[in-house]
């Protein structure tokens, strides 16, 4: 489990009252959305220049994030190096199949996630897990793998570089993600124009113009790629419960009273009819459960006053927010709408 930000300086009896805002039936959120609505943004693609893809997005409090994303075309032979088999073994075609090919779906290592925060060190915990949370959800399904495949000897390498512009306000995640979400979207990559046969080297349209979307809008010819076609970058949605509640993109100030937090990757089914396919679920520690409370520091608590949940989360919680994320029809199928329309 990773921890969320800073914990809110807020008095126990703020805290008290907007735990039980929060807890009513319907709930009352401090900025007065629903608990399924997210804060408004702005957004947009294609903003810099010597990117294969690139976007920004800014949320209405201010926290703003870039994201770069750069293909590079590596040998595939490379592999051999590191799981133990003979580079010329590959390039002779010694090995078949998924060690020939870095897995018929690719390889995890051909996409590299980087993630810039504002006075964060690179090797700081929040840093390195939420550059590894946005990697785990990009790889899990194989499909963005799939789509770095040349041939059998050569493979792009996307690197996928995230710059937070300001301190957040709240828990970052939702908003680095959604970023990422649509610089991938409008990703390009050069067209080949030979060498995808299992021994050429590729040779590939110096013509932008002419360049591939990494996630096309319609369908190939190919029976083979049609389900990549249908598949969509992953999402990741930052669900927290109160009481009996759900919240999806919760504020600062509503992470501070949380009773769990659980972040859910999702992603689109190559059928249309399906709900949308579980990626990756992972809980994280409330900032209350980072301080210790009056009570276990000794200090008398006064009647009323808020105290964080002890204990973890129910499977019957867990699975209420998993639920809201993949339905059909449910949160993540209208976040994931309201992003096409920024591409």
């Amino acid at each position: 489990m990773a921890p969320t930000a800073q914990p809110t300086i807020l008095s126990p009896s703020e805290l008290s009252y907007l735990y039980t805002s929060l807890s009513l039936n319907p709930p009352i959120r401090p900025d007065a959305r629903s608990p399924t609505s997210f804060r408004p943004l702005v957004a947009e693609t294609d903003l810099l220049p010597t990117a294969n893809g690139s976007a920004r997005l800014c949320f209405a409090d201010g926290t703003e994030a870039i994201v770069g994303v750069k293909g590079e075309v590596e040998r595939t032979g490379g592999v051999g190096k590191q799981i133990g088999i003979r580079e010329d073994d590959v390039e002779m075609g010694g090995i078949e199949g998924e060690e020939g090919t870095g897995g018929a779906g690719g390889e995890d290592w051909w996409v590299e996630v980087t993630v810039d925060m504002p006075g964060q060190r690179d090797d700081d915990a929040m840093v390195v897990f939420l550059a590894q949370m946005i990697h785990e959800g990009l790889v899990a399904d194989g499909g963005l793998r799939a789509r770095l495949v040349i041939n059998r000897r050569w493979h792009w390498r996307l690197y996928i570089d995230i710059l937070l512009l300001s301190p957040p306000h709240t828990y970052p995640l939702p908003l680095l993600s959604l970023t990422a979400h649509l610089a991938l979207l409008s990703t390009c990559l050069p067209a080949p124009v030979a060498g995808l046969e299992k021994d050429d080297d590729p040779i590939f349209n110096d013509d932008w113009d002419a360049a591939i979307p990494l996630y096309p809008s319609t369908p190939p010819s190919s029976k083979a790629k049609a389900n990549l076609s249908a598949a969509r970058p992953p999402i990741t949605l930052l669900v927290i419960s109160v009481g009996d509640n759900i919240f999806f993109d919760p504020s600062h100030a509503e992470l501070a009273v949380a009773d769990a937090v659980v972040a859910v990757t999702v992603a689109s089914s190559p059928s249309s009819t399906d709900d949308l396919n579980l990626l990756a679920v992972r809980t994280i520690d409330p900032p209350s459960r980072l301080s210790s409370s009056a009570a276990e520091m000794g200090q008398a608590v006064e009647e009323g006053a808020w105290k964080p949940k002890k204990g973890g989360m129910s499977r019957t919680v867990l699975r209420k927010m998993v639920g809201m994320c993949v339905a059909r029809g449910g949160v993540g199928e209208e976040v994931l709408g309201g992003l096409e329309g920024f591409t």
